[in-house]
């Protein structure tokens, strides 16, 4: 599929009649056509920019002998849609957003394609659409916010999340809440910390499919408008090279960015979105296989929320091709091609770990990986936790169940002091199906650790977090309640052990009261309708990615 089948030949001039009234010339009709897809939008800070973003690029597409036409996607900002019903949407936006790409390619064909995304399900659902549609393409996203500063500290969007807690326990008053929120958040760019946006523009690039820098070049660098540039004029090289998705998106580039997931301490949602885009590629990956390249690959960065360095800090010592560097010196790195050459090629310049933001293997954060799959009685499927933002003494704890069916009274119970050090809190029916929508549960897990039980208080459910969540929580339960999970069983008092280190979860209760249990279950009954109702009735399980449920990859 290229332009040639809406401009070429005499049958085509319609078509051609059609593209003149857009302005297109007859000397434009014989160069390639490249497709622009931005996600640009009023609402999202990390979108407000990416028109001038948009307009480098098309920038370099001309300046390489391209013709540029660009066209938008929705987006979901998940810090502005937490909380309430709108977060309900959010994953689910990522196949609308995958779905939309492939409608426009296909009703428009295109030679090749620049990706523009920034934000958390912005960018799987483009590289969803870019595995589907296997066409010539690069990615540059919007790139991260710098830290917003506080009381003399530098702060992210999740410590403005942790103070709505703080404030509850009379920890800080409305006014220094309020001085905080005018602060937190400074510019334009995906949220500063290692959230997901940045996790997955920074995976963007360890997997090949964007340039260097791509994930940690701050938002509001002139450096990010040259590389929007250089992007644009890249693609023409990928084009000429007739260099595709299919040929970069292998199961050793799959591995490169599993390893560059667990040395980087990124978002547990990578799993959930990694999983989805190798579905999309034809690349199945378990969650068996993320846990197995976990435990031999160890942490070498600890960004915010789990520590005070931020995206920014990370892109002054060398970004993503220095992270790189030190797992290749590792053995740990395949010498895969990209959309600019091999690996090895693009790491050469790299510097060195400077032993504070990117640390050495010799001296790691940790000596396995960010991210820990967890397996038992209460998630035979898997389940996943951020153990690089778990307290040490929360690696292996027992406590005792409070079981909420809805993340909204789990909330409330928290902010009303209802939770207490040696606590559970389960929240269930909050999965792809049974939210529908699979929340993220930021406001709850802020709400504990600015509270100051982070250490003393876990948090488990089906649903998921967001890439600021830190603490003892474990989400993408699997099974979900809504599909018959055990976590649908637990009952208020009963006990969970979460042991991280030895991958375990378990509800703590004797076999025959489980199935005495399943013989009374109950499910709560929701109203769901338009766009969620075809969703939940389509959607699998988050162990799979929660993609839709066709058999045919």
């Amino acid at each position: 599929m290229n332009s040639d089948q809406i401009k070429t030949g005499y049958q085509r001039a319609p078509h051609r009649s059609l593209l003149k009234a857009l302005g297109v010339t007859d000397s434009e009709m014989k160069r390639p056509f490249i497709g622009v897809v931005n996600s640009h939008s009023e609402i999202i800070p990390g979108h407000m920019h990416l028109n001038a973003i948009a307009r480098s690029v098309k920038d370099g597409i001309r300046n390489a002998g391209g013709v540029p036409f660009e066209f938008s996607t929705i987006g979901v900002c998940d810090g502005i849609s937490m909380n309430h019903r709108g977060m309900k949407y959010s994953l689910p936006s990522r196949e609308l957003i995958a779905d939309s790409i492939e409608v426009m390619l296909t009703a428009h064909p295109m030679d090749a394609v620049v990706f523009i995304p920034n934000c958390d399900k912005i960018v799987p659902g483009m590289l969803m659409a870019a595995c589907r549609m296997n066409l010539p393409c690069i990615f540059v996203s919007g790139g991260p916010m710098m830290a917003g500063t506080f009381q003399g500290k530098r702060v992210g969007l999740n410590e403005t999340f942790e103070a709505v807690g703080a404030v509850a326990a009379g920890k800080l008053d409305e006014r220094e809440l309020e001085s905080m929120e005018n602060t937190a958040c400074p510019t334009c760019g995906s949220c500063s910390g290692m959230y997901t946006a940045n996790s997955m523009n920074c995976l963007t690039e360890a997997i090949g499919l964007a340039l260097p820098g791509n994930g940690t070049i701050p938002a509001v660098m002139s450096a990010r408008l040259r590389l929007a540039k250089e992007s644009g004029e890249q693609v023409m090289k990928v084009l000429e090279q007739n260099i595709r998705p299919s040929d970069i998106m292998t199961p050793e580039a799959f591995e490169n960015a599993l390893r560059s997931d667990m040395a980087l301490g990124c978002s547990s949602n990578t799993v959930l979105h990694l999983t989805a885009v190798a579905h999309e590629a034809g690349v199945p990956i378990s969650l068996q296989d993320i846990d197995a390249v976990g435990r031999k690959t160890p942490q070498i960065c600890k960004l915010n929320p789990a520590g005070q360095v931020f995206i920014q800090d990370l892109d002054a010592v060398g970004g993503i091709q220095a992270v790189l560097k030190e797992l290749y010196r590792g053995g740990m790195i395949h010498d895969t091609l990209t959309v600019s050459g091999k690996v090895s090629e693009r790491i050469a310049a790299a510097p060195a770990p400077d032993g504070k933001i990117i640390h050495t293997l010799e001296e790691p954060v940790r000596k396995d990986g960010g991210i820990a799959i967890l397996f038992g009685n209460l998630a035979s499927e898997g389940a996943v936790v951020k153990q690089g933002a778990v307290a040490p003494e929360m690696m292996t704890y027992t406590g005792c169940a409070k079981v909420y069916d809805c993340e909204e009274d789990a909330s409330a119970a928290i902010l009303a002091g209802e939770i207490v050090p040696g606590d559970v809190v389960v929240i269930r029916y909050e999965g792809p199906k049974g939210g529908p929508g699979m929340r993220e549960m930021l406001a709850p897990t802020a709400s504990i650790a600015g509270r100051g039980l982070d250490a003393q208080v876990a948090l488990i459910t089906d649903g998921r977090f967001s890439g600021a969540t830190r603490g003892a929580a474990v989400g993408h339960i699997s099974p979900e309640a809504a599909a018959g999970g055990t976590i649908g069983l637990v009952e208020n008092g009963d006990r969970i052990l979460i042991d991280i280190p030895n991958r375990k979860l378990e509800l703590l209760v004797e076999e025959a009261t489980l199935a005495e249990r399943a013989e009374r279950r109950s499910h709560p009954q929701k109203k769901v309708e338009g766009y969620l109702g075809r969703y939940a009735h389509f959607v699998t399980s988050g162990s799979r990615g929660a993609v839709y449920g066709d058999e045919e990859k």
